[in-house]
């Protein structure tokens, strides 16, 4: 696994490079966003550690232009513990948000639960019919076209995938791959949930709505 460290301060990126080494994840790091978009293009990256506030290229409008090539798991860092900077966060498709200063062991540790939740380092696919998850390229096809998932999107569906024919309440999703801490409420399934049918296109109804529990993915009815 390879994790991408964006951070104007050094001290930081020294930091986070030493706990992610001593996990045996691999590194590459970027003072900015203009700088991590080079790399992004180069690299397989499987996550990216990235901080906010940095000169250059901030790290929202990076994450909306990585965005817009590839779609890669995103842990923000961030001085400022404002609602705005969380939502728009969301908004863009991070998976997580961590405010500085910030526990090093913390930020391993949530690597690893996206990493997992989203099916890095399994050498499986999930095929049904022509509906195609290459989890380690991190990629959904329906008949060999590529669907244009968020990150949360790629997770919510893998987590459904891995929970088949299991009823999942709002409040399990949420917690699960939102964190307990995640500013939001029920809703916030809900929306991801509808671009997730609306990306799956024929197969959306695989996703089933259980009513008064939450929702289930299901491929044999």
């Amino acid at each position: 696994m390879k994790i991408l460290i964006v951070d104007d301060e050094k001290l930081i990126r020294d930091v986070i490079r030493e706990y992610a080494l001593n996990e045996s994840f691999e590194t590459e790091e970027a003072e900015n966003g203009k700088e991590a978009l080079e790399i992004i293009e180069k690299e397989n990256i499987d996550l990216v550690v990235l901080d906010v506030m940095m000169p250059k290229m901030d790290g929202l409008t990076f994450l909306k232009e990585m965005k817009k090539i590839k779609n890669i798991p995103v842990i923000i860092l961030s001085a400022r513990n404002e609602e705005y900077d969380k939502l728009i966060g969301f908004d863009l498709g991070t998976d997580d948000y961590l405010t500085k200063p910030f526990s090093p062991k913390e930020l391993i540790a949530r690597i690893k639960a996206i990493l997992k939740r989203s099916g890095k380092g399994n050498n499986d696919n999930f095929i049904y019919k022509d509906l195609k998850i290459d989890y380690n390229a991190h990629s959904v096809y329906i008949n060999s076209k590529e669907l244009k998932l968020t990150p949360k999107e790629y997770e919510l569906l893998c987590y459904f995938i891995k929970n088949e024919n299991i009823a999942l309440s709002r409040e399990q999703l949420l917690s699960n791959l939102w964190g307990y801490d995640f500013y939001g409420d029920d809703r916030t399934v809900d929306t991801h949930i509808k671009m997730l049918r609306n990306n799956l296109g024929k197969y959306r109804d695989l996703i089933v709505t259980v009513r008064g529990v939450g929702y289930k993915f299901v491929t044999i009815k």
